[in-house]
This record gives structure tokens, C-alpha cells and sequence, in this order.
């Protein structure tokens, strides 16, 4: 799986350390659940939603000629 899981605190606070993130990264909140995903070096990364809550995430990479 590509995503991990952010810890939320019980104050509803995102609770992680920016150095232990991947260099290029993007966070997603979604239904009270943080998840950190990396990205690729070449491709479309995209967020599939439904009624405004993230249902899955679509990663269609390519490779350099």
C-alpha cells in the first residue's frame, strides 16, 4: 500500500515530524483520518471523491524515455 496512516491526537491535532516525510509527499484529510502518500518521480496522482469525502487515490505513472 502507498498510503500510511498520521497519527491524530485526541485534540483533533495532526501529530508527525516534516524529517521523517518523503522529500515530495502529499497529505490527505479525509473522514477524520490523516494519510500521507509519496509521489512518484513520473505521474498523475489523483483523488477520487465522493460527496466530499476522499473514496481512493489513482497513481498512473509513466516511465522516462
Amino acid at each position: 500500500m502507498r498510503t500510511q496512516e498520521l497519527k491524530i491526537n485526541a485534540d483533533g491535532r495532526l501529530i508527525t515530524d516534516i524529517m521523517e516525510l518523503p522529500y515530495s509527499c502529499v497529505i490527505i484529510l479525509s473522514q477524520g483520518k490523516a494519510k500521507v502518500a509519496e509521489l512518484p518521480a513520473l505521474a498523475e496522482t489523483n483523488i477520487v471523491t465522493h460527496q466530499g469525502q476522499v473514496k481512493r487515490i489513482r497513481w498512473d505513472e509513466d516511465e522516462e524515455y
